[in-house]
């Protein structure tokens, strides 16, 4: 894997400051883009460097170099990443994250082997976005969907506005967005290849929330039929991430729900 002492994040969300977070643990020159002036202000009180202010290109310009590692994490609008994407060429290493939302409705077991069915709505700018990225030399994570102490069923649970999605046999996948980070700052080892990624327990919608009502000591929720819940609650897919975390060398911290979600981990309480 290249010597990569800098980090530029892209993206200043979520999934992008848990990067950015990781990546100053470890000891690298960390710069986050932010569209905002005032989250540049919040970017550079937590030690990072912001980029700030349009063209993004330019800002990319400056600090893009061969000991670069750039990790993308803002979702595709159909025009932003085919712009940066000459910026990007001197890069050590690009890394993209993605989502299983490009599988669509497929239900069941995916692996890197499963092919993408027909992309229709919003999957058709995502992989346009991982085809951009991976002509870089870039590698790209498929995400389901990420969590962390403060984000997931558990506090949604807590706020009392989750619903079941239908009978919640449908099979959940998902990430710890601390691991993802983990991931995603290793994805250097695997250029232009794409993987997906989540935990080792995919697991029923119903399985999840009684774990968590006992541990939290809540109510069993009630039920919403499918048509009625966010789109990314009705997938009924097992993700199974083997080769990312072989080929990374990466051991989940959050390995299941169980650890991820728990009072113990997330530090929360009725």
């Amino acid at each position: 894997m290249p010597d990569l002492e800098k980090v530029v994040v892209l993206g200043g969300g979520y999934t992008g400051l848990a990067v950015a977070r990781r990546a100053q643990a470890l000891g690298r020159h960390v710069a986050v883009s932010a569209r905002r002036e005032e989250h540049a202000r919040e970017l550079e009180a937590l030690g990072f460097r912001a980029l700030f202010g349009p063209p993004l290109q330019a800002s990319l310009r400056a600090e893009v170099g061969a000991a670069t590692h750039v990790v993308v994490t803002f979702p595709p609008d159909g025009v932003t990443d085919a712009v940066i994407a000459p910026e990007l060429a001197r890069a050590g290493a690009v890394t993209y994250v993605s989502s299983t939302a490009v599988y669509g409705k497929l239900r069941g077991h995916i692996d890197d082997t499963t092919p993408v069915p027909d992309a229709t709505g919003r999957a058709v700018a995502r992989l346009a976005a991982e085809a951009t990225y991976r002509a870089l030399g870039g590698c790209v994570l498929r995400c389901p969907g990420i969590y962390g102490k403060d984000r997931g069923i558990h506090v949604r649970l807590l706020r009392g506005d989750y619903r079941l999605p239908g009978d919640g046999s449908h099979v959940l996948s998902r990430i710890h967005v601390e691991d993802l980070a983990d991931l995603l700052l290793a994805a250097p080892r695997a250029p232009r290849e794409t993987f997906v990624v989540g935990d080792l327990e995919p697991a029923p919608h119903a399985v999840v929330v009684r774990f968590l009502c006992e541990r939290y000591g809540l109510p069993f929720p009630p039920s919403a039929p499918l048509d009625a819940v966010p789109e990314t609650l009705t997938a009924d897919r097992d993700v199974d991430a083997s080769r990312a975390l072989a080929t990374f060398g990466v051991t989940l911290r959050y390995p299941s729900f169980r650890e991820g979600m728990a009072p113990e981990a997330t530090g929360l309480a009725r």
